[in-house]
């Protein structure tokens, strides 16, 4: 994606934001959110990565409670950024560093983990939350009872082991259901659903009515349809997932670096 003079402005006065010394207000660390473009270079697009429109990741908060929250596949921590009045301990689990390095300036207090994911060593939730990357993601090497590709799926499965509810953002032909942009709401599962919920004993419920819809022209650089899924990990099975984890056969440093997020060094 390539960024018009203004938004390029934006961008680096966002960056300056990030590598000051100034102790960040909110409205300078909704600023970063709003201003930060993840689409500089192609990583993101590779990745199947973007992230969520603030509006929507306000409706999301609704759905999220508890004492303690882990958000994972965090970005720079816009999820928990919506959720921060919860006044919950949240973990922010993120896998490039640059996005580490930005979201700890959004999200100060938060503990982040910078890993994969499916190797980061948690701990125990109330819930987890996600706006997963979606689709088949090269380099995803995690095997759980779900067999199938959608990298969406393993993280929902991922988050059942280490919480006891979640909350996520999903693709819509991924959601056992239809909401956001119908005129009504219908039950439809599709195939993978089907085989998602089949094998893991998982079920993805609806939301308390949040019509996504409403923030498709918010995304930066895409207009995915999306719907907010609900699931209770505690009425699914309680047999433990084996994690058969295989390091990515990716750099994230380098990755980044392409996509203009590292300096070179002097």
């Amino acid at each position: 994606m390539k960024l018009t003079k203004q938004q390029s402005k934006l961008h680096q006065q966002a960056l300056d934001l990030v590598h000051s010394d100034k102790a960040l207000t909110w409205e300078d660390r909704k600023f970063i959110l709003d201003n930060y473009f993840e689409a500089q270079g192609q990583l993101n697009a590779l990745a199947g990565a973007f992230f969520t429109p603030y509006g929507l990741a306000r409706d999301f908060s609704l759905e999220v409670g508890g004492d303690s929250i882990v958000d994972l596949c965090a970005g720079i921590g816009m999820l928990s950024f919506a959720c921060e009045h919860k006044r919950a301990d949240i973990t922010c689990v993120e896998f490039c560093p640059e996005y580490v390095v930005v979201g700890k300036r959004v999200m100060p207090d938060a503990e982040w983990i910078e890993a994969d994911v499916f190797a980061a060593d948690l701990g125990r939730y109330d819930f987890a939350i996600s706006n997963p990357p979606f689709g088949a993601i090269k380099g995803d090497q995690f095997k759980g009872k779900y067999t199938g590709g959608q990298f969406e799926y393993k993280v929902i499965e991922l988050a059942s082991t280490v919480a006891d509810c979640g909350v996520f953002i999903l693709p819509q032909q991924s959601a056992p259901f239809r909401y956001s942009g119908e005129r009504n709401y219908r039950e439809e599962e599709s195939e993978k659903a089907r085989k998602f919920r089949e094998q893991t004993g998982i079920v993805m419920g609806p939301n308390c009515g949040i019509d996504t819809a409403m923030y498709v022209s918010d995304w930066k650089g895409v207009s995915p349809m999306c719907e907010i899924v609900v699931c209770e990990f505690e009425a699914h099975s309680s047999v433990p997932v084996e994690l058969d984890v295989v390091p990515r056969q990716i750099e994230p440093q380098r990755e980044c670096q392409q996509a203009g997020l590292f300096e070179e060094a002097a």
